[in-house]
């Protein structure tokens, strides 16, 4: 792979740029007057696969945003990777902190600075970028697909119904995706767990319309208090999640598995001090690695009730509302926790109000078994380009679609990304290393050098 190395050197400024261009297109999937933005950047990347060297690429429709997808057969007997990325990007709110334009990349101290710089449009990128340098160079080994989203932010939706009705299509022997992180850059890992995910939305309603909270309060139940003291309750005095029947199918993780899941590198002073907490939080009885890898939670993604503007309003709001997210481990099924937490959240409400809980988008947890050939290629690919090899771990995040993959397609997906923690991803001032950019292509070319070779 000498010679798509030589490209990659050559050609980085214009990959650089290229990715710009990307980066410059605000394809957020959850405003919906994003939408003409998400076509823009679906016909975008179309065209640079077909410029890459694809030989088709096509934006195809679906109830919701396209779905790019193209491919390249160099040998219908040869192996076939089959790459997953997506091009939507979260909402840049507050935008108030951000130090630049989030759609107007800057490079500075190293870093790409934008929204998308990391999740998912650096990282897709470089998938793009190592297919026209095998391409250019006349050494890709493998057939190749892509299969590139844009409601991954919001759950999938329409990529799950696109995928059955094209299985022979999305016929592949691996799914390479790049939308994790490693541990650090000098102790890089594999991602071979996700948690799953169930989130839903709760509404509590009083009154039939807002009132003085001078003439009314103390008489009629706040919703904004409701709520606030029904949230509190879901969660005990030790960290766990009140819900009956919440653990019922977690599996708990031997003494030895523990052990070893523990022997990651952390330091619980540094990750305290990068964050500026005091102190960290959690299940009582687990490590924090435990807690944000191997143990389910429920968090609190957004709340709002009554008069949120500048100065006062004194009211008592007719109804507040919760967006709420719980991270599923392995065993649990997204479905059945959703209605446990309908039930349970009815159930504790006080007949002062009315309770409406929806229901939004799940996913089930993923495991990638280590012995995979896919899992050793790419720890070999990573071990060429950082010299040491990398460290297997288990992220706290989800990414929904990752086991339906499986489920739909029946093949396992290597998550072998190269972000980090200080890419501050989903927040306000994401970045993206520009030597992890280059790195991460590098490797990408490794991984199917080491696949295509693997019995």
């Amino acid at each position: 792979m000498n010679k798509s190395r030589e490209y990659i050197n050559q050609n980085f400024d214009r990959f650089t740029e290229e990715l710009f261009e990307l980066l410059r297109i605000p394809s957020i999937s959850a405003q919906a007057e994003h939408k003409p933005d998400m076509e823009r950047c679906a016909e975008w990347l179309a065209v640079s696969l077909m410029k890459a060297g694809a030989d088709r690429a096509d934006v195809m429709p679906t109830e919701g945003n396209p779905i790019v997808y193209a491919e390249k057969i160099i040998d219908p007997k040869a192996k076939t990777v089959l790459v997953y990325g997506h091009y939507d990007v979260m909402p840049v709110d507050p935008i108030d902190e951000w130090n630049s334009d989030p759609f107007e990349p800057v490079i500075k101290d190293g870093r790409i600075w934008a929204r998308g710089a990391n999740d998912d449009k650096g990282q897709t990128f470089m998938h793009v970028k190592a297919f026209e340098a095998m391409v250019r160079s006349g050494e890709l080994p493998c057939n190749v697909k892509f299969m590139l989203e844009g409601e991954e932010e919001i759950g999938s939706q329409s990529l799950t119904k696109w995928c059955r009705a094209n299985r022979r299509m999305l016929k592949a022997d691996v799914i390479l995706v790049s939308d994790t992180s490693m541990l650090y850059w000098d102790k890089p890992s594999i991602t071979c767990g996700l948690r799953g995910i169930s989130a839903v939305e709760v509404e509590v309603t009083g009154p039939n319309k807002d009132l003085h909270s001078g003439i009314y309060g103390g008489a009629v139940a706040n919703p904004a208090n409701v709520l606030a003291k029904m949230i509190a309750s879901l969660i005990d005095d030790n960290g766990r999640i009140t819900i009956p029947g919440f653990y019922d199918d977690v599996r708990e993780l031997t003494p030895a598995e523990r052990k070893a899941f523990n022997k990651i590198p952390f330091s619980l002073q540094n990750y305290k001090r990068s964050l500026g907490v005091g102190d960290v939080a959690g299940e009582a009885g687990y490590t924090t690695l435990e807690r944000t890898g191997v143990r389910p939670t429920l968090d609190v993604n957004g709340i709002w009730g009554g008069y949120t503007g500048e100065g006062g309003k004194t009211i008592i709001p007719s109804k507040a509302s919760a967006k709420i997210t719980m991270r599923l481990v392995p065993n649990q099924d997204y479905a059945k926790i959703g209605k446990l937490f309908e039930k349970h959240f009815k159930a504790i409400a006080p007949k002062s109000v009315k309770v409406k809980v929806t229901l939004q988008h799940g996913g089930t947890p993923y495991v990638s078994p280590t012995d995979l050939p896919a899992y050793q290629a790419a720890a070999k690919a990573i071990e060429d380009t950082f010299g040491k090899k990398p460290l297997p771990y288990y992220s706290g995040g989800s990414i929904p679609i990752i086991s339906e993959f499986e489920t739909t397609l029946g093949v396992k997906s290597i998550l072998m990304g190269f972000g980090l923690d200080r890419d501050a991803i989903h927040s306000p001032n994401e970045s993206y290393g520009v030597e992890n950019f280059n790195r991460g292509i590098e490797t990408i070319v490794l991984f199917y050098k080491h696949f295509a070779a693997a019995k």
